[in-house]
């Protein structure tokens, strides 16, 4: 039996050009960036065009790269490394209900420390108000971190927009977009951001990678102290090898936006249609114009998360829940809630499948047949 892998949201397989990137890296590239010997200026050259490539991908300039190990530290990077170096300015931030746990962990961390944080809530879409975040800003507000687009349900939010409405203020902004660098055409520019995260394995790079863009002139507070790489910013040898393979990632990414769109778009209408077809009873989760074309959150009715997950298991389609499960009990997704409310039946039934390289669309159509089939053997 041919499985489907449909959990590209939550990690996708490396290209097969960038395996063979890596190696190369591997075998021939020994030194030290930080030396200055011959080995070592070899390995800085080829790290410092790897930044190149990250950073032409966003608009950036070289020097406002930090490489980290991927997006959660990114993200941390940002929060705390903003609310450190600003904290004589004010402590309030603002950010949403439906963030990614390393943004909402790191927001509660800085709560105990004493920062107020105010979390913007969602309508059923998943998307903010631009008018009550207006209603939310303070002279005292130093930070803003709203994700780009939604991981578990794929709702964009309106970040040019909050990003022109902050240009006059002096909180600063920062946006999680690890689950759309590499579908989204993202300039930095474009979006007034300060700071932005990504991660490697989105995209079909490798695992322990990522990087945080930050804006010249934005003051960020060190989180890890040791030597003085990345400009002091972030210590740690570089991981020379991996930063080569990011970079090509993000090389066949950015080559590819646009026909990729249209055919993780395609999928999602071939996905939907088969449903329809198949009487089906279900609701698409997020918002109709602004999401990420690669992940559909739907859910069905009559439907328990679990049995289900595990049924599409046995059938070779593997997709997940916005749930974590923890020893046969399910935490209801924080995004769900946010949207639909505690208690409600969308909680219980919801699936993520999410869609990236190897697929074909006669997968797709394999895989929501089987998903119909499930639904009409199990539901209530």
């Amino acid at each position: 039996m041919e499985s489907i892998y449909l959990d590209h949201a939550a990690t996708s397989p490396m290209h097969p050009d960038v395996i063979i990137e890596i190696h190369k890296a591997m075998e021939s590239v020994y030194g030290n960036p930080s030396s200055i010997h011959t080995a070592g200026r070899a390995a800085r050259k080829v790290l410092d065009n790897a930044r190149s490539t990250l950073a032409k991908a966003i608009g950036a300039k070289e020097n406002e790269i930090i490489l980290t190990s991927g997006g959660t530290e990114a993200d941390n990077t940002a929060i705390f490394g903003t609310a450190y170096a600003n904290r004589s300015k004010g402590k309030h931030i603002i950010t949403t209900q439906i963030e990614h746990h390393a943004v909402l962990n790191a927001c509660e961390k800085l709560e105990k420390e004493g920062f107020e944080v105010t979390y913007l809530q969602v309508d059923r879409t998943g998307r903010i108000s631009v008018d009550e975040f207006k209603k939310a800003l303070r002279d005292d507000t130093i930070l803003v971190t709203l994700m780009y687009g939604n991981n578990e349900v794929g709702t964009t939010q309106p970040i040019a927009e909050i990003g022109q409405l902050l240009k006059e203020h002096q909180a600063i902004f920062h946006t999680d977009a690890v689950q759309a660098f590499g579908i989204e055409k993202l300039n930095v520019d474009e979006l007034n951001v300060d700071l932005l995260s990504v991660s490697s394995h989105k995209l079909n790079g490798p695992k322990g990678i990522g990087f945080l863009y930050q804006r010249t002139g934005i003051p960020l507070a060190a989180t890890f102290y040791g030597g003085s790489q990345e400009k002091k910013r972030r210590a740690g040898t570089e991981n020379v090898p991996a930063a080569v393979g990011f970079a090509k990632a993000v090389e066949i990414a950015q080559n590819g936006l646009q026909e990729k769109q249209k055919t993780y778009q395609r999928y999602r209408e071939i996905f939907i249609d088969v449903l329809k077809s198949e009487q089906v009873s279900f609701e698409v989760n997020g918002h109709e114009s602004y999401f990420l074309p690669h992940v559909l959150n739907i859910s069905f009715k009559g439907m328990e998360v679990e049995s289900f997950l595990v049924n599409l298991d046995i059938e070779g389609v593997f997709a997940s829940s916005g749930s974590a499960c923890t020893a046969g009990s399910i935490d209801p997704s924080h995004v769900l809630v946010a949207m639909f409310g505690a208690g409600t039946e969308e909680l219980r039934n919801s699936i993520r499948f999410s869609f990236g390289i190897g697929l074909t669309e006669e997968m797709i159509k394999a895989a929501a047949i089987k998903t119909a089939k499930i639904v009409k053997r199990l539901a209530n």
